[in-house]
């Protein structure tokens, strides 16, 4: 029980994962009818596989070290409750951090288990929640406007065809940090709770990530392509490229942020250059409500879970 359970919080939250996430690499390009669905899935495992084996190892020592020590008891508890709390959000077609609800579990398990919880780290991640996003939002603005300065000079085709290809681009990025940053995450814990090897975890998590996609991930992708506010190459390169730009430095870092709102910053950065009244803030709440509720929800949650736990017997389920 101590290792099925960790096993299958794996499974399910990295096919979780793959539902609500290809929504940040190429929702954008499906919103704006760059790329059709399955082309864009063609893309999305192999890269998000190369993330996740070349730069995935500091996010993954970050949130299954340096944070608290994880083991396969916490591991259990708290996979199995992201993976639950991720999957209600991607039916209610509200995109989730997935990042702050495994790293709410993780300290709740941890500290209703009496494992040590390095506060220093804590502080590191939740500033880094803050800060990805705006840095995400002003690289948005900053490079919309080098936009309108340099490519004013050529045709409209012309620039169309350029930022199409852009888009692309961004995308992959994004694609790759969702392996380096956002599955390194979901398998950090497994991994140096002495669960999976880093390649086998990489491989795996990809593979399931793919089959999320595959499956649950149109309805997100209508929820950030097209719900917030309207986009067309031109912006949505902007804010496509000012969230990769942001994401790959902190993944850089070790930082575990989440993806979906830097998206979600860069998208509100040239909403708001087009004009204020097309960005949909009623959204925009309802994802603030979000963003700060997921981390709290989960750690409660964790927290009474691990202490209704630990009355089982010692080796049923705890270790």
């Amino acid at each position: 029980m101590a290792t099925l359970l960790p096993l299958i919080g794996c499974v399910f939250i990295a096919f979780v994962v793959g539902s609500n996430d290809t929504s940040n690499a190429f929702g954008i390009c499906i919103g704006c009818d760059i790329l059709k669905f399955k082309k864009a899935l063609c893309l999305f495992g192999p890269v998000v596989l190369l993330g996740a084996v070349l730069q995935g190892q500091k996010v993954m020592k970050t949130v299954g070290s340096d944070l608290l020590e994880v083991n396969l008891s916490i591991l259990g508890v708290s996979l199995i409750v992201s993976a639950l709390l991720i999957a209600f959000s991607n039916w209610k077609k509200l995109p989730l951090s997935t990042h702050q609800v495994i790293v709410g579990s993780f300290t709740g398990a941890g500290m209703a288990s009496g494992i040590p919880v390095s506060m220093t780290f804590v502080v590191k991640i939740v500033l880094s929640w803050i800060v990805s996003p705006l840095g995400a939002l002003f690289s948005a603005v900053l490079i919309y406007k080098l936009m309108e300065k340099t490519l004013s000079r050529f045709s409209v085709f012309r620039i169309e065809t350029i930022l199409k290809n852009l888009l692309i681009l961004c995308a992959i990025v994004i694609a790759y940090t969702t392996g380096a940053n956002e599955l390194a995450t979901v398998l950090g814990g497994a991994v140096h709770a002495g669960l999976f090897s880093t390649t086998a975890a990489s491989c795996g998590g990809a593979l399931f990530v793919f089959l999320g996609a595959l499956f649950l991930s149109p309805r997100v992708i209508e929820t950030v392509g097209k719900g917030i506010t309207t986009l067309d190459p031109y912006s949505g390169f902007a804010a496509q490229f000012g969230a990769a730009t942001s994401v790959f430095i902190f993944t850089c870092l070790g930082m575990p942020v989440s993806t979906t709102f830097c998206i979600i910053g860069g998208i509100v950065g040239v909403g708001a250059l087009k004009g204020m009244e097309t960005v949909r803030f009623d959204l925009m709440r309802k994802m603030m409500v979000s963003w700060v509720a997921a981390p709290l929800l989960s750690f409660c949650i964790c927290f009474i879970a691990t202490k209704g736990l630990m009355f089982f017997p010692k080796g049923f389920f705890w270790v």
